[in-house]
């Protein structure tokens, strides 16, 4: 099969596209006949500095396709099945492993391109929101790079939550301006504004409830100090690549908190299982939207991941084997 690899850690220019052994079924697991990737934020951070398991390494989440083989202990699916799936690697290839549980069966009729950036960006925001950020109908909420996968996420589910204020931050007004549409009532140009200043504005001085950070670096020192009395900061990320470096003084006086959440840690539980089958089953009825900004052949991985790096994308961007 054909997948983008690389043989060492660095810029886009690492990803080549090369011929690679298939994947080997095992007795719970099953094999795609990929037809959509949607390359996460972490896709390209681990692209950057990430763990090689092998060299050369495929690298990649999130991949969507139809079952092709399945082993001998598989009960939940059959073969011509079209799954939305998660893995720790190797979703940038024309076929792909995973164990039968982290893998979700798209409804049919659905778009497998859309389907493909549901688990790990949805059900990341999910989390954030409602299990570690206990978002309640009429706080307020904050999301760091509003027009990022999970942004894009965290903006519906918050607004659909009964957040009485949504805010989002975003590199340009016209990013801003197309998560208008998804639930967002105050976009804040993180680029020209002060981003602490303008949620006190936004806000009356009150701060925000629940904040999802997926950015880190410096921006989790800006969360922090956007909380509301009790706020909650659901940080998912290091999409920024700077230090992690935060004064957490300011927290104790407000009874503040910050959680680190990581979905794959519950990602085979029943819980987060059925919650992202859940997600898949509500995008594909129209109750969420999946923003796909741009598509590339995965031929062209690298330009893929080097337009991600741009920030110019709402929502994923897809490669399509």
């Amino acid at each position: 099969m054909k997948a983008a690899v690389y043989y060492e850690t660095g810029g886009p220019d690492v990803l080549k596209y090369e011929d690679v052994p298939d994947p080997v079924c095992f007795p719970s697991g099953i094999v795609i006949r990929v037809e959509a990737v949607a390359v996460e934020g972490g896709d390209v951070l681990n692209r950057f500095r990430g763990e090689m398991p092998s060299r050369p390494h495929i690298v990649g989440y999130q991949a969507a396709g139809e079952i092709i083989e399945m082993g001998a202990d598989v009960t939940g699916f059959r073969l011509g099945d079209k799954v939305a799936t998660v893995g720790a690697f190797g979703s940038h290839a024309e076929k792909r492993l995973v164990h039968e549980r982290t893998a979700w069966k798209i409804p049919a009729g659905y778009d497998v391109r859309k389907a493909a950036a549901i688990p790990v960006t949805f059900g990341t925001a999910d989390d954030c929101l409602f299990e570690f950020g206990r978002l309640m109908a009429g706080e307020t909420v904050l999301v760091q790079a509003g027009a990022s996968g999970v942004g894009v996420a965290a903006i519906q589910l918050a607004k659909r939550g009964g957040a009485r204020l949504v805010l989002a931050t975003a590199s340009s007004d016209e990013r801003l301006e197309r998560l208008k549409p998804l639930g967002l009532d105050e976009g804040i140009n993180y680029k020209r504004d002060d981003v602490v200043k303008e949620v006190m504005r936004l806000t009356g001085g009150q701060g925000c409830d629940v904040i999802v950070d997926s950015v880190g670096g410096p921006t989790l020192q800006t969360s922090i100090l956007s909380l509301a009395y009790r706020g909650r900061v659901s940080m998912v990320g290091q999409a920024g690549r700077e230090p992690m470096t935060v004064d957490v003084g300011s927290m104790m006086a407000g009874n503040r908190s910050l959680t680190g959440v990581f979905l794959g840690a519950e990602i085979i539980t029943d819980r987060v299982h059925n919650n992202i089958q859940r997600l898949i089953d509500d995008a594909a009825r129209g109750g969420l939207e999946v923003l796909v900004d741009k598509t590339f052949p995965l031929s062209e991985a690298a330009a893929a991941h080097r337009y991600i790096e741009s920030r110019q994308a709402v929502g994923r961007v897809v490669l399509l084997p």
